[in-house]
């Protein structure tokens, strides 16, 4: 890494002289609401700071905001040393705010993409591409290439400052474009210094967010999402983003997803080019579904199961046994006449066919996935990222302070901790994992607990209560009015223990010490899926595989904890109760994922923009506009992906019992790109680009489920 003279505070009681500080320049807003330049409208604003004068603040004590203008004032010298530049000025709705625009000079980008070995264009690609055969179909659905124009393609090399001449350099303002400015400027933010305390440096500006000194930091959006930026140097993106792929009206068409990675960079690009490879797959499953359920209505009627059990000189003929003690009694097995034919529905031969289908399907997707990651690997120049351009966490390299030598390379190296503490931390790690996974399994045994008991009381009261009723009494059985009520506490359940383990995961990998962003992500991302793999299908797989399969016989029943008798599945079998436990929770997490990822950042904005327009009604510049939009969250896409990889479980695990699972994952897909893509332009601020190779941790996990999928169908 770079070593640079910085100025750091040797302790927080003393200051260094205020006259070796560096300060930013202080300009007025010059009226120029769509300006991405400094005042001398030469240099781009490529980060943006926001903080609250201290001298304004009422909420903390003198001594508390005399220490935290120190650490804001030394953390912007030390920026000014490492050669950006830093201009100041004043909100325009509330003076309390002031806002510190950063620059990257010509010299500070060379510097620091040798640094981060930045891979840049050499030359034209001047290769001859082969059309495919589906071309003219594909153009029909494509973005019009006279509005957002195809990306001219270039081959790259790490950049090397004494090799300057030999990059393709037409104009040095554009040779960095702004994804790469933004990405170099936040590498240098987050390992800048701002104190030390007993030898420990304070650095980041990530400590800096969190401590409160700032209030945010982000990289600006190029233009409002409304319309078109009235500075003639800016290209509008995002507006054309909006426009050509947020909008709801290109809910059919293909998305741009060159133009989305060089905005947003190569791990959003990636996002959305696995979303939409998932969702063009989950057309033939979908058609497929439909016609295995169109089948089973078809044939629901001549269904021999159902024919038998509405006979009433057959099944009306038939006395079943208690299905508990003391309450319940002898049973005619005509009263499951109805569930009997919805059973027929979705048990039918045509279920066979399609859970034979779905392995096969699933399996395909998986391998047409990496041949289409492939592609983009090469098309984006991403193939040998990892070994090349990725730096260590600010994080990690702060407690590299023991040294080890290298076994294969015998050089000496500075680790955070010996092998001694990284099998203490990696112990105490997975002990936290499996004490939460337990957990979950006893709210799921606590479920079945209900379920026992619960079923005694409207066995004894359901019959007495709605005696008179027919017509309600062939559908409340008491198995549905149980497995109802269980469903929901279950969802419930479900969603508390997320909100907290997402927590705890954290933690835990913060403890842990990960030593790239990409470790920090995949160790995250295989902690919290095994909570959500446990805690979403725990509960489906009961009923699936071992509800009514140990209930002993007639005269001699099997009591859970010595005194309730273990369930029973209707006489078809528990295939719909597992049907309805699957829509309550795939329909609730979908109605839930929807208020939470975009009803309350459109609320929060809502009531942002009412309050800024009720305080003024004048010109707002770019980055306050931006700053009032919501942050994009530490984990960014993570929750996303989160949650296609639960619907992708539900859709492969247990498609058998449901087979119209794929056509609404279908329909909610295509909403949810278009939702996804909306919040990203309309809601949050720019997210730093950062780079990419793969979809990570997501992709052994996708084939985990894949295995899992053939063995349960």
């Amino acid at each position: 890494v770079l070593e640079l003279n910085q100025i750091i505070i040797p302790t927080y009681g003393t200051v260094p002289d205020q006259q070796n500080l560096h300060t930013p320049e202080w300009a007025d807003f010059d009226d120029k609401p769509d300006s991405l330049f400094f005042s001398d409208g030469h240099r781009r604003i490529d980060f943006v700071l926001v903080y609250e004068d201290e001298s304004k603040k009422m909420t903390h004590k003198r001594s508390d905001r005399k220490k935290q203008k120190r650490k804001r004032q030394v953390y912007e010298s030390n920026l000014i040393n490492n050669g950006l530049h830093l201009e100041a000025t004043r909100s325009v709705l509330d003076e309390k705010l002031v806002f510190v625009k950063v620059h990257a000079p010509w010299e500070v980008l060379c510097t620091y993409a040798e640094v981060m070995h930045i891979k840049l264009p050499l030359q034209p690609n001047d290769l001859k591409t082969r059309d495919s055969a589906f071309n003219w179909f594909s153009r029909l659905f494509r973005v019009d290439e006279n509005i957002i124009k195809p990306e001219q393609e270039f081959f790259t090399a790490p950049f090397q400052k004494e090799l300057l001449s030999n990059f393709y350099i037409q104009d040095k303002d554009t040779f960095f474009n702004p994804a790469t400015r933004s990405r170099i400027v936040h590498f240098i933010l987050s390992r800048v210094e701002y104190a030390t305390k007993n030898n420990v440096k304070k650095f980041g500006i990530n400590k800096l967010l969190d401590t409160g000194i700032y209030k945010a930091a982000f990289p600006l959006h190029d233009s409002s999402f409304r319309h078109m930026s009235t500075d003639p140097n800016c290209p509008s993106e995002r507006y054309l983003l909006y426009r050509e792929w947020a909008h709801p009206k290109n809910i059919f068409k293909l998305q741009p997803l060159d133009f989305i990675r060089k905005y947003y960079g190569e791990k959003i690009g990636i996002y959305f080019a696995w979303l939409g490879f998932y969702t063009n797959m989950l057309i033939v499953a979908a058609v497929v579904g439909v016609g295995c359920f169109l089948y089973g209505c078809l044939t629901r009627d001549s269904c021999t199961w159902s024919q038998e059990v509405c006979d009433p000189y057959i099944g009306g003929n038939i006395i079943m046994c208690p299905q508990c003690d003391k309450a319940c009694t002898y049973w005619n097995l005509t009263i499951t006449c109805e569930s009997s034919k919805k059973l027929c529905v979705f048990d039918s031969f045509g279920t066979l066919v399609f859970a034979v289908f779905m392995g096969i399907w699933v399996t395909l997707f998986l391998e047409f996935w990496k041949r289409r990651q492939a592609e983009l690997e090469y098309e984006w120049d991403t193939v040998e990222y990892l070994e090349q351009e990725e730096q260590l966490r600010p994080e990690y390299e702060a407690r590299c302070t023991h040294v080890v030598k290298n076994e294969i390379t015998q050089q000496e190296e500075h680790v955070p901790y010996t092998a001694c503490g990284k099998c203490i931390r990696m112990t105490f790690c997975t002990s936290a994992v499996f004490f939460w996974i337990l957990l979950i399994i006893a709210s799921v045994i606590g479920i079945i607990v209900y379920r026992l008991s619960v079923f005694l009381v409207f066995s004894a009261t359901l019959s007495q209560h709605i005696s008179g009723t027919e017509a309600i009494r062939k559908y409340l059985t008491p198995q549905t009015a149980t497995s109802v009520t269980a469903s929901l506490i279950s969802f419930i359940v479900i969603m508390v223990l997320n909100i907290i383990y997402e927590k705890v995961a954290i933690l835990i990998t913060d403890f842990e010490l990960p030593r790239t962003q990409t470790d920090y992500e995949n160790s995250l991302t295989t902690k919290m899926f095994l909570f959500q793999f446990v805690n979403y299908y725990s509960s489906c797989f009961y009923i699936a595989f071992f509800k009514g399969k140990f209930v002993g016989h007639p005269g001699n029943p099997v009591y859970w904890l010595g005194k309730y008798r273990n369930e029973e599945c209707d006489p078809g079998g528990c295939l719909l109760e597992l049907t309805t436990q699957l829509a309550i929770i795939v329909g609730g997490k979908a109605i839930w994922n929807n208020i939470q990822e975009v009803l309350l950042p459109w609320v929060k904005n809502l009531i942002g923009r009412y309050c800024a327009a009720a305080r003024s009604e004048k010109v707002i510049p770019r980055w306050e506009q931006d700053y009032h939009l919501q942050p994009i969250g530490k984990l960014g896409l993570f929750y996303e992906y989160l949650e296609m990889v639960i619907q992708f479980g539900f859709v492969t695990l247990f498609v058998a019992s449901f087979p119209l699972a794929p056509l609404l994952a279908l329909i909610n897909n295509m909403l949810e790109i278009r939702l996804d893509a909306w919040k990203l332009t309309t809601q949050f601020r720019r997210m730093v680009p950062q780079k990419a190779q793969d979809i990570g941790a997501w992709q052994p996990i996708l084939q985990g489920i894949a295995i899992l999928a053939v063995v349960t169908n």
